[in-house]
């Protein structure tokens, strides 16, 4: 950089000025001068005919200040490419639900359809019965008023021509010859004067048609309606005490409030929504599910054992507002009670309560105290009933013997939610933890598995239900593919059936007639399907009506089947 000096008698402490190449650190307001320090308070670059006016201002080196520009930069960036995986997966979600709601769109379409036309088929059939009841009915009464008027229409002639007759008899004249004919005729007069001749009518003309078409147009009227809601899981929330904490082998309850994208409450129900309750090693505890039709819903559920436990509330697959919650169970505390003739005491042996005085007929006669076996004892033991008994478990008694134990590898389980046994020996058991199915011997020994963790055709994610087709396929319900998959006796895939019309398939079974036969735990729906994958035909929604189910279980609708 060449420096330029204003005189050449200048001194040396006099400032020189450096020129900057044309287009870099050029100063913007003095061109042709270097610009080698910023400003912080201005955030400009300064050069030294900028000075006196930031000579109180905070100044770095240029070069400082812009890599620390250069570095801010690359922070900002580095945090707006960070929004990149988030927004696409989003992406991809939501066009996977426009995707599920247009082939949900067009199954519906197909179903209105085909019910529709089966309705038309259905009353062709009536239509043609009910013509066919006119026609015979019709037909029978015309036979009957046809045969009286065929025998009235040849009593008429026969009177008629039997009286031309004998009116020519008589106008003849009277003679031998002609009394034996005037007599024969006289015989067949009497004989018509006494011929019973169907002269009242022997059938009606009666021919209603009675159609009670009111209650049939209100029907068809109210026939079929689309059921959806607004709710969205990042709006909606759970409150209440089972979301934290419970008591083992009690029920707890929460309560799910379904809100719309802009946080408005709905007010209608069938909303879908599934809860599970996952166990340290990995099991789920399943509850009920009570839709009150106003946009809330409870879940109701029972753990058996104590530990900490998740929690997990989702509502259209997706996780509600604090979902998965952590949850403890613990045990009840032990109340110790200790009765007196004129005294009861009470001592929390879990918290070391201080001891209080009350009636006896205090409610906190909970336990039993080794104050039992006095007299006043005695009777508040018998307030709380006969102890129970440890009977004996008839199904345990019977038992031939165990499959599996606790772990990932072959024949042992995490999760087990199926099971079928085959024709010729087999027994299949679904592990939905780890994506699964397992096969047996009816001697318990493990022969294979077959199953890769996944959501492309062909994989498995989280088996739920598992049948054998008498042609030897295995059929699994796939609960979070939304599919049944079908697969060859030796576990290789061969189809899926249901895809776009399935929500949730928890268990399945096949019929007589080789129909599979598939219950969605969350539509509250069978399904019933050809091999093919052709549906045909379904029943059952949420509610608690008649063909209604509430988070009705694999088992409950089977038994319905049988």
């Amino acid at each position: 950089m060449e420096a330029h000096q204003h005189s050449p008698d200048s001194s040396s402490e006099e400032c020189t000025v450096l020129e900057a190449p044309p287009g870099k650190n050029s100063c913007l307001q003095h061109a042709g001068n270097v610009a080698e320090l910023y400003c912080s308070a201005c955030e400009c670059a300064l050069c030294e005919d900028c000075h006196p006016e930031h000579d109180d201002h905070p100044k770095v080196a240029l070069s400082q200040a812009l890599d620390q520009h250069r570095s801010c930069l690359q922070d900002r960036l580095e945090a707006v490419q960070n929004r990149l995986p988030p927004i696409s997966d989003a992406l991809s979600f939501v066009k996977e639900i426009l995707q599920q709601l247009t082939n949900l769109r067009a199954s519906i379409e197909e179903d209105i359809e085909s019910s529709f036309e089966d309705l038309h088929k259905q009353l062709d059939v009536r239509k043609s019965v009910l013509l066919m009841e006119l026609e015979v009915t019709c037909g029978l009464k015309q036979k009957v008023l046809q045969a009286q008027i065929d025998s009235l229409s040849r009593g008429e002639g026969d009177i008629t021509a039997l009286c031309s007759q004998m009116e020519e008899t008589l106008a003849g004249e009277a003679c031998v010859a002609s009394l034996q004919v005037e007599q024969e005729l006289g015989e067949r007069l009497s004989g018509l004067v006494h011929h019973d001749f169907p002269c009242q009518p022997e059938e009606n003309d009666q021919l209603d048609l009675v159609m009670e078409t009111d209650g049939l147009r209100k029907s068809i009227h109210n026939l079929g309606t689309i059921v959806t809601t607004s709710a969205v899981a990042s709006q909606s929330e759970a409150m209440g005490a089972g979301l934290q904490q419970c008591i083992v082998g009690h029920p707890a309850s929460v309560t799910i409030v379904t809100r719309d994208k802009s946080g408005g409450a709905c007010k209608s129900g069938n909303a879908i929504l599934s809860a599970e309750v996952f166990t340290p090693d990995g099991s789920i505890v399943d509850g009920e599910i009570v839709d009150h039709k106003n946009g809330t819903y409870d879940f109701v559920y029972m753990v058996p054992k104590e530990g900490n436990f998740s929690l997990a509330l989702r509502l259209y697959d997706q996780h509600i507002k604090g979902s998965p919650f952590k949850l403890t169970v613990s045990r009840a505390m032990e109340v110790e009670v200790e009765v007196s003739p004129s005294t009861t005491t009470a001592t929390n042996s879990a918290a070391n309560a201080t001891p209080s005085t009350g009636s006896s007929d205090g409610a906190k006669r909970r336990g039993k105290s080794p104050g039992q076996k006095k007299k006043g004892s005695k009777r508040a033991s018998s307030a709380l009933g006969t102890p129970r008994r440890k009977t004996q478990n008839p199904i345990e008694d019977d038992l031939i013997f165990r499959i599996g134990t606790k772990g990932r590898n072959k024949g042992e389980f995490t999760n087990l939610q199926g099971v079928a046994a085959s024709s010729n020996g087999k027994i299949l058991i679904a592990d939905s933890n780890n994506q699964c199915v397992q096969i047996f011997s009816t001697e318990g020994e493990f022969k294979s598995r077959f199953g890769v963790r996944g959501r492309s055709p062909g994989q498995l994610q989280r088996p739920t239900g598992v049948a054998v087709h008498p042609s030897g396929d295995i059929i699994i319900a796939d609960y979070d593919n939304k599919w049944v998959s079908i697969f060859s006796s030796e576990g290789k895939f061969k189809a899926k059936l249901g895809s776009g019309r399935l929500m949730g398939p928890k268990g399945v079974s096949v019929d007589q007639n080789g129909h599979v036969i598939v219950v969605d735990n969350k539509a509250c729906t069978v399904f019933i399907f050809q091999l093919t994958g052709k549906l045909i035909s379904k029943f059952g929604s949420r509610g608690n009506g008649d063909k209604q189910f509430a988070g009705s279980s694999y088992s409950e609708m089977v038994v319905c089947f049988q």
